[in-house]
């Protein structure tokens, strides 16, 4: 093994907020997941969309695999992907119990391996539609068939599973598909000179990479990421060569290659577009792999996709993905609140992108992206009790549109138990046990440590451990303890936040001046301990967009802390479109009986003062104002009462 890239440091969470979505994960995810793989679960299956053709009936993910292993006579069921929400929850469960051991959740898992094993075949080939259903068709429909996603979340299944347990068992799996993968594809007569249609191994080999230190992974990932784009007719040869060999299926597809980002060789891509997740998929094995490989080009590449990202494409909850055609990025600035798609796992796959970037750079506007989608576009996908999920995370919801208009429904009203895409709930509870990863980074010449998110937890790095406390909610403080383990000098970044204000700073009680380089507090620890103490006020911020972005012209959103805000029926009146905030906003700290100890805002607001008009339209009239208040949630805790609409940009009435 090797520790190179450090996926997970020595860190163990104390934070209250994190330790308790861990627990969800343990106790309500987990079992509750492992029900529905199992189709023990009693709860409607909804489609993430109205389409007919999104299967609703069961997961039937475990029985797949029985049938593919001989232990179980039948067809497949469900997605050409379905194998992936296995995996996703191995990963899931085994980042959980290297958080807190579990005998009964590592039988389970050891249960997992045993049947993949059993269901792989000899020479290393696993997907089990294909084996049920289409042997012939193996690697043979790349456009569309997810083999190698699946090979991807098999990968990064087997290394979290031999990180938590030290069983190299499914790294041997992941290594017999690998073989075979690497048999079929490559450059060579004979071979496929192609990739995957949906990216997920290239950054899964980076990671196998980062664990063993083999760099054979790493250089298939730079293969794969290369040969995308360079022949834009690849797919649509594949399946001409099926139709010439008697195996084609149906009709011949339209192939979308933006949505594919196989339009063109990746290191020409330098904005996002198609397929949200697939596009931070790909850019997050770009950044890894040019990270490793000192490839400047491809690096540069994916950081102009991110600053792409972050500057025109994103929403102010972190979330990606404008359009429901295509779970697409669209045009700069285009951002609609009410149609939009913000799907779970693009959030989490931009959090992942912005983590490997920070590698190479250690700047806090990664930092500040990774933190905002952390406290606001991810968790809002799942409910306060850890069995209901977002597939789609919107920033404006009317429960009537969502049920009447078929271009809004997938913008939800309310969570659902599960999906017939259930991609986004096992990704999740695979990212909140792993949240230690995000919190700190260290050079690899051990000398220098990063603390980039302010969560409570403890570190033991080569030279130095850390402890970090905060009181947000009254001291309105937060002390770092560092203690040098060795006799070396060891350099110390404390990233501040933005959403402070009014920062002191003492060390060992001597109060000193607050010097700030690109967003981080340096220390130099020498062979002492230091406790860094910093006192701060958390300020209302009021948020306006770029005036390009249409859907949010005139309006602005709130923020505490990392918090984005939103107003809920549950707390005010129906209509919230005819609000228009004007005043001063105020925090309060409240315990909630269903949302629990948080901080709302209030803030002055005038509602137009309706009177239902005679027709539909009529001359214009000076409109009345009555006066309101407006109470405002975090963001994350939304869907979690009542059934009501949904507002984070909020019309402006000014001061």
């Amino acid at each position: 093994m090797n520790d190179n890239g450090k996926i997970f440091s020595p860190v163990h969470v104390t934070s209250p907020f994190w330790e308790k979505y861990m627990e969800i994960v343990k106790e309500k995810m987990l079992p509750f997941q492992w029900d529905i793989l199992n189709d023990k679960a009693t709860v409607k299956i909804e489609s993430e969309r109205d389409d007919v053709n999104i299967p609703t009936e069961k997961s039937h993910v475990i029985a797949n695999f029985l049938i593919a292993a001989g232990k179980k006579e039948g067809n497949h069921y469900g997605w050409l992907f379905q194998d992936s929400d296995l995996y996703k929850w191995i990963e899931a469960a085994a980042n959980t119990y290297r958080v807190k051991p579990d005998e009964h959740l590592l039988t389970l898992m050891e249960t997992c391996v045993e049947l993949i094993e059993e269901a792989q075949d000899a020479d290393g080939y696993l997907s089990t539609f294909y084996q049920i259903e289409k042997p012939q068709l193996k690697f043979r429909r790349l456009m569309e068939s997810h083999e190698l996603y699946c090979a991807g979340h098999l990968i990064e299944a087997a290394v979290a599973y031999a990180e938590a347990t030290g069983d190299l068992r499914l790294i041997a799996v992941s290594d017999r598909f690998i073989a075979c993968i690497k048999k079929a594809f490559g450059p060579n007569e004979g071979q496929i000179n192609g990739a995957d249609g949906h990216q997920e191994i290239e950054l899964a080999l980076v990671r196998l990479y980062e664990f063993t230190g083999n760099k054979n992974y790493l250089d298939l990932s730079y293969y794969f990421l290369n040969v995308r784009g360079q022949d834009p007719d690849f797919y649509h040869k594949q399946l001409l060569e099926n139709e010439k060999n008697g195996i084609h299926e149906g009709h011949m597809p339209h192939i979308d290659l933006v949505y594919l980002q196989a339009h063109k060789p990746v290191i020409e891509q330098l904005e996002p577009r198609g397929h949200a997740v697939r596009m931070v998929y790909m850019a997050q094995a770009m950044a890894g792999t040019a990270y490793y490989l000192n490839d400047s080009a491809l690096l540069n590449a994916a950081k102009k996709i991110w600053e792409s990202i972050v500057s025109k494409r994103m929403y102010i909850t972190g979330g990606i993905g404008s359009t429901v055609r295509g779970e697409a990025f669209t045009y700069d600035y285009d951002l609609p609140t009410d149609t939009m798609y913000c799907e779970t796992c693009a959030a989490i796959g931009l959090l992942n992108f912005t983590s490997v970037l920070q590698k190479s750079d250690k700047n806090n506007a990664y930092a500040d992206i990774m933190e905002r989608v952390l406290y606001n576009s991810m968790i809002s996908g799942m409910s306060l009790d850890g069995e209901h999920f977002f597939y789609v995370n919107p920033l404006e919801v009317d429960p009537e549109a969502s049920l009447k208009n078929p271009d809004k429904s997938h913008v939800k009203a309310t969570r659902p138990s599960w999906f017939g895409c259930a991609c986004c709930p096992p990704n999740l509870a695979r990212t909140i046990p792993a949240i230690q990863r995000y919190i700190y980074d260290e050079s690899e010449d051990t000398k220098r440590i990063w603390i980039n998110q302010w969560i409570d937890s403890t570190g033991a790095f080569e030279n130095a451990t850390l402890q970090q406390q905060h009181d947000f909610r009254n001291k309105k403080e937060s002390t770092f303890t560092i203690t040098n383990t060795s006799d070396l000098e060891t350099e110390i970044f404390i990233r501040i936040p933005y959403w402070l204000d009014n920062v002191n700073v003492w060390i060992n009680g001597e109060e000193k001046v607050l010097e700030i380089t690109d967003g981080y507090f340096k220390l130099i620890l020498f062979s002492n301990s230091i406790e860094v103490r910093l006192t701060y006020n958390m300020p209302v911020l009021k948020w306006q967009a770029n005036p390009n972005v249409k859907s949010a012209y005139g309006k602005v959103a709130f923020q505490k802390g990392p918090f984005i805000y939103a107003a809920e029926e549950s707390d005010n009146e129906s209509a919230l479109h005819l609000y228009h905030v004007k005043g001063e906003p105020v925090a309060i700290d409240i315990e909630d009986a269903v949302l629990g100890p948080i901080s709302v805002i209030d803030v002055p607001a005038q509602k137009l003062e309706q009177t239902e008009p005679s027709s539909l339209y009529y001359l214009y009239q000076k409109p009345g104002y009555l006066e309101k208040n407006l109470r405002l949630i975090p963001y994350y805790c939304w869907a979690n009462r009542d059934t009501g609409e949904m507002r984070v940009w909020l019309n402006d009435g000014g001061e």
